[in-house]
């Protein structure tokens, strides 16, 4: 029997299902909240049915407040990946927190949480987390290992190929970085670069005004994916995607021309972060 052809390379599609999380933390005004709402009301469904119409499974981070608060989407997600091999739901805080600002046991005690919503709305512990703002306190990672976790994605020490994740790094202003040992975790790298939100959402209170053309974000997406394709032979080229932003009806269209370009390189595949996972950690 004949092994099968490992890819070129895999592109991962992520999203992270923020919805109203973030803005019920912060106590948001209306405007905020709907913006928000627009995810699992309108990007969500647009999402799932490019990825059911292409046939891709694709990995979504979701706060426990919306697997909460909008369970018939969390179905329709789950419904919609079976034809693609299923779409995977990890974890993303539970209210969109800031990991950094809080103490380890505040930290312990969200992750807990979310696991057990996961496992309560999917039937099975999630295998990845992906931290809110990618933002980490120096006693998550060891944390989210502790909880079960096979991955995370909130690191950018490489681009195209996964690493396990340290514990005990020591920095210092006067001498030499220490680096700690690596644990079990592995880390999926993400970049703002292949981020939908720094490129088209505002941010009023740094002066950030985005809504960058789609064009301009193609260009760049498209630009990471052949060099991947050249240079990273068996990589993986991950893409964060947040459904209230890239859902609007001219950045939908720009995502389905990416995908159109990536399926037109011979041995790029579509595939869940946590099967990627699997498979880099068996090698």
């Amino acid at each position: 029997m004949s092994t099968p052809t490992a890819p070129r390379l895999t592109v991962a599609l992520t999203f992270d299902g923020d919805s109203l999380s973030d803005a019920v933390r912060r106590g948001d005004p209306p405007v905020k909240l709907s913006h928000g709402e627009f995810g699992p009301r309108v990007g969500i469904p647009r999402i799932l049915e490019l990825l059911r119409r292409e046939s891709i499974p694709a990995t979504w981070f979701m706060p426990g407040h919306t697997l909460e608060t909008f369970p018939s989407t969390t179905a329709a997600i789950l419904e919609a990946g079976a034809a693609a091999g299923g779409h995977e739901i990890g974890c993303h805080g539970w209210y969109h927190e800031d990991f950094s600002a809080l103490s380890a046991e505040e930290q312990g005690a969200i992750l807990e949480r979310c696991v057990a919503k996961v496992r309560e709305v999917t039937g099975a512990a999630p295998r990845g987390h992906r931290a809110p703002y990618w933002a980490l306190g120096p006693d998550t990672l060891r944390l989210v290992e502790d909880h079960g976790f096979i991955y995370d994605s909130s690191l950018m020490a490489d681009d195209y190929r996964l690493y396990r994740v340290r514990h005990g790094d020591r920095h210092s202003p006067t001498g030499p970085t220490t680096f700690g040992e690596e644990g079990r975790l592995a880390q999926v790298p993400v970049y703002w670069a292949l981020d939908d939100w720094p490129f088209f959402e505002p941010a009023p209170a740094t002066g950030r005004d985005a809504l960058s053309a789609p064009s301009r974000v193609l260009e760049i997406w498209s630009g990471e994916l052949h060099y991947a394709y050249d240079h990273a032979p068996g990589g993986l080229l991950t893409v964060t995607m947040h459904p209230e932003c890239i859902g609007r009806g001219h950045r939908m269209a720009m995502l389905e021309r990416f995908i159109a370009e990536a399926k037109a390189l011979d041995g790029v595949v579509f595939d869940r972060l946590d099967r990627y996972v699997e498979r880099w950690l068996a090698s």
